[in-house]
């Protein structure tokens, strides 16, 4: 198959700029309503929770974790989707992707997530991706922007092994970029 010519992928480069939203919109204050809808991806340690609570008070939007999500469902003993939830996470298995794409639709219908939303690490799947495009274009929405934090594996491995907790705060420190003041 023959590569495509520079003209070609120059025009298809320009039309995606012109259909797509661009990330540099996301660098100015936005008007009062209009918020932003936002997918943050990468592993963990990579920032997303760090950027994710600055975009969500820039934009005063909604911050999803789907992390978070499970775990405030898992709370409700009375519910038997929680019960299912904390059943699933004690094994160590995965949680079925209709029961997070649940959580999400819930979520997002939320009176917080009127202005917008910001994802933290949803969608981790193809399948998942592909159900959170179906919920979207149901609620006319879109997204703003998908952001992928690529970070070297090395540096994965000190942000993520010198990781503190002050566990009656639940501040979070790091014993060589954000060190507490007092030895943990």
């Amino acid at each position: 198959m023959a590569s495509p010519s520079a003209s070609a992928t120059k025009k298809r480069s320009e039309d995606n700029e012109q259909t797509q939203p661009s990330l540099k919109n996301l660098g100015s204050k936005p008007q009062t309503g209009t918020g932003a809808n936002i997918v943050l991806l990468g592993p963990p340690g990579s920032g997303k929770g760090t950027q994710s609570t600055r975009l969500s008070e820039h934009y005063q939007i909604c911050q999803l974790s789907t992390g978070d999500l499970l775990r405030q469902a898992t709370q409700d003993k009375s519910s038997p989707e929680g019960n299912r939830i904390r059943q699933t996470m004690e094994a160590g298995g995965l949680v079925d992707d209709h029961i997070v794409m649940s959580l999400i639709d819930k979520n997002i219908s939320k009176p917080e997530c009127s202005n917008g939303f910001l994802f933290d690490g949803f969608p981790r799947t193809i399948n998942q991706g592909e159900q959170l495009e179906h919920l979207l274009e149901t609620r006319q929405k879109r997204l703003d922007a998908v952001i992928e934090y690529a970070i070297p594996d090395d540096l994965l491995k000190r942000r993520i092994l010198g990781r503190l907790i002050h566990k009656s705060s639940g501040r979070t420190y790091h014993e060589e970029f954000n060190p507490p003041k007092e030895s943990m």
